[in-house]
């Protein structure tokens, strides 16, 4: 079993991942008798719609105290305090203190949009692996539009993956206005990079919103929030119309882990440099929300 690593950008190391569920990630994804039965359970819905109504149930609010405990998450952070919440959903979609995510700053950078582990395809026209070599990347399918995809063809996409313990709201990465919101009707499959080394064409068969930004820096940006197991919920709280300034809320998924991903087109972005040394060795890089993602290509 080769093991999740990622590059942590304020240790400066090359960290292991301890994964929420990871026996039966490796079961469901690696076994042939589990890969069986999550096809029959992601096409019935049936494990995803049973576990998000238990996360919304009033008892799920036991859950609360030991996973902070567990994992380690600094609620000093949080808007609000540990009792406010009335169910595991409530926590795991909590807000934050403005404070405690700043944004990047300066006209020309750009932001990550989510707490997480970024990896990015610096030109898609010259795509030669993400997480795993030899899989092809269908930039089509993953926007729901061939018009689209002609638009971004040789852009640059960064890939941002939320596990369980994260921050679960998301953030617009560049200031401008939202031109267009349209969901994507797909399956529910995990996201861990255990299932995307096997097939990383569940990116865009998941079901997935996708958000355009009009900007005046970058282009036309897309942005694609995508579901995955126990994350059937993409809540957007920023519509079609809506002005944006770089780190305001787009949204939040409920429970599970879940990616969002950022497109923009040809020649418009410069990736940070940690960003690409890592992504070329299929190694994520895990940054907070705010942080740095590039700047503006002059």
């Amino acid at each position: 079993m080769d093991p999740i690593q990622y590059f942590n950008r304020y240790t400066q190391a090359i960290e292991t991942e301890v994964i929420y569920g990871e026996s039966y990630l490796r079961w469901t994804y690696e076994n042939p008798f589990g890969r069986l039965a999550l096809n029959v359970l992601v096409k019935r819905s049936l494990f995803n719609n049973w576990y998000g109504w238990r996360m919304d149930h009033p008892s799920s609010r036991a859950k609360v105290a030991p996973f902070i405990e567990n994992y380690g998450i600094d609620m000093d952070e949080c808007l609000e305090a540990e009792t406010a919440f009335d169910s595991f959903n409530a926590f795991f979609y909590r807000k934050l203190k403005p404070i405690a995510r700043p944004i990047a700053m300066g006209e020309s950078a750009v932001c990550f949009p989510a707490d997480g582990r970024h990896i990015a395809i610096p030109d898609l026209s010259q795509v030669k692996g993400v997480y795993v070599k030899g899989q092809s990347f269908e930039l089509g399918a993953f926007l729901g539009s061939h018009k689209l995809a002609d638009r971004f063809a040789g852009g640059t996409a960064v890939i941002s993956r939320l596990c369980p313990v994260d921050y679960h709201r998301f953030h617009a990465p560049v200031s401008g206005k939202l031109i267009d919101q349209k969901a994507i009707g797909g399956s529910l499959y995990s996201v861990s990079p255990i299932a995307l080394r096997r097939k990383l064409s569940y990116l865009w068969e998941n079901k997935r919103v996708l958000t355009l930004i009009e900007t005046e820096r970058w282009g036309l940006v897309a942005f694609v929030a995508i579901g995955a197991t126990c994350v059937g919920r993409i809540h957007m709280t920023r519509g079609k119309g809506d002005s944006l300034n770089k780190g305001d809320e787009l949204g939040y998924f409920a429970f599970g882990g879940s990616c969002v991903a950022t497109f923009f087109e040809k020649d418009r972005m410069m990736l940070a440099d940690d960003l690409i040394t890592h992504s070329a060795r299929s190694i994520e890089v895990y940054s907070k929300m705010g942080d740095l993602m590039g700047n503006r290509r002059s």
